[in-house]
């Protein structure tokens, strides 16, 4: 691949891009856990609690954030999807049936060991999709900090991986996270929709129409009684190809510097209350855990040797098992996409922080124990263990 395609590559591109916008979610978690817990911690509290809006729309400052700003997330995310679907690494069936299978493995596994901690307790049983879900700018963030130690490969791996994966959980969101339906709202969001298309269909390449229509089908979707994050899902995938490359371009800096940062403050102040402490061994923690740690890198590792053995799908070139299964615990860092469905989970706030602090101390072991396992293999090629040879997906470019 020419060095200009290399450089520019979108895939690398967002391998980067998790380098700045982990350190602030970081640094926002630590700043509002302290903020919390300090004498002036009530007040910090009340702070996202603020209510602001207007007579037909009126939300608390943490609502805004989490069902107005956040759906700009989920359009880049929509954008994602589209762009790998179309012309990316999940444009190709052969290509793409090892990464889908991962994700599927990466799912169906954590949720599983969520539920064996919580299948008696009618309470918690509700937060199974909580370790399902993958961090994308987090986990590749942690990959590109190592460098040559991991193939640029195993980065292309786990961003398709990841991609699904927060299909995967969309469709959870849209799902299991519903509240019960408005019909006629639903019919306004389907006419938004409609609009939508015909304008793409039509060639309307100006942005303008589709931000105005996009912000009815936010509303009437909000309204409707379906989380309005999956708005932006499917407004992106409407926007035509050229619009949403400018409208990513644009919005990049805006949702990863700032949106993210205000949904890491608003989400993390939690008051560490006797309550919550005592839950440390909880179903609720362990589930959670457990299944980041746990379950996302034994379900990766599980489906994708499934697919391996029975032929079906072949490692990229250059990756390793052991690589494998250090990309598996990376992508055991759930926080943003894990803590947005803590916050849809559960309708007591108490139970809404003990998730969320498990998220946070099942991502951070799973980023260490991730970041172990790939320091230890050698910058060469590792010879696979038993006597395994990796295959290759053809991936075009150069590492």
């Amino acid at each position: 691949m020419p060095l200009r395609k290399y450089i520019f590559n979108p895939i690398r591109q967002l391998a980067e891009h998790g380098k700045l916008s982990g350190i602030l979610l970081i640094g926002a978690t630590l700043f509002s856990l302290l903020l919390s817990n300090f004498d002036f911690g009530a007040s910090y509290l009340g702070l996202w609690h603020t209510e602001l809006g207007f007579s037909f729309l009126h939300f608390d400052l943490r609502h805004w954030i989490n069902d107005a700003l956040m759906p700009l997330f989920f359009l880049l995310v929509g954008i994602e999807i589209k762009r790998e679907v179309v012309k990316g690494e999940l444009s190709r069936p052969r290509q793409a049936i090892l990464p889908v299978a991962a994700a599927a493995g990466g799912i169906l596994v954590p949720a599983a060991i969520y539920a064996a901690f919580n299948f008696n307790n009618p309470e918690t049983i509700s937060g199974w999709a909580i370790p399902t879900a993958t961090d994308i700018a987090f986990s590749l963030g942690i990959l590109s900090m190592l460098g040559r130690r991991v193939p640029f490969a195993i980065k292309i791996f786990l961003t398709a991986l990841a991609i699904i994966d927060d299909l995967g959980a969309i469709l959870i969101i849209a799902v299991f996270y519903t509240g019960s339906l408005q019909l006629t709202m639903l019919l306004y969001a389907g006419l938004a929709m409609l609009a939508l298309i015909l304008m793409n269909l039509f060639r309307i390449r100006t942005v303008i129409p589709y931000m105005l229509v996009g912000v009815l089908l936010w509303y009437f979707i909000l309204r409707s009684g379906i989380h309005p994050t999956i708005a932006g899902v499917l407004a992106a995938f409407t926007i035509p190809s050229s619009l949403a490359e400018k409208a990513e371009e644009k919005m990049n800096n805006l949702v990863y510097y700032a949106i993210l940062p205000l949904f890491a403050l608003a989400n993390t102040a939690i008051p560490l209350q006797v309550s919550i402490t005592e839950g440390l061994f909880s179903g609720l923690n362990l589930g959670i855990m457990f299944g980041l740690v746990a379950g996302k890198p034994l379900g990766i590792l599980l489906f994708t040797f499934i697919l391996v053995r029975t032929r079906l799908g072949k490692l990229p070139g250059e990756v390793t098992w052991r690589q494998l299964l250090g990309m598996g615990l990376t992508a055991g860092i759930g926080f943003t996409m894990s803590i947005f469905i803590a916050t849809l989970s559960f309708g007591s706030e108490t139970l809404t922080d003990m998730a969320k602090l498990a998220v946070l101390a099942g991502s951070m072991a799973a980023a260490i124990a991730g970041i172990l396992v790939l320091l230890s293999v050698r910058k060469g090629r590792e010879e696979e263990e038993n006597g395994e040879v990796t295959g290759s997906l053809n991936i075009p470019f150069s590492p």
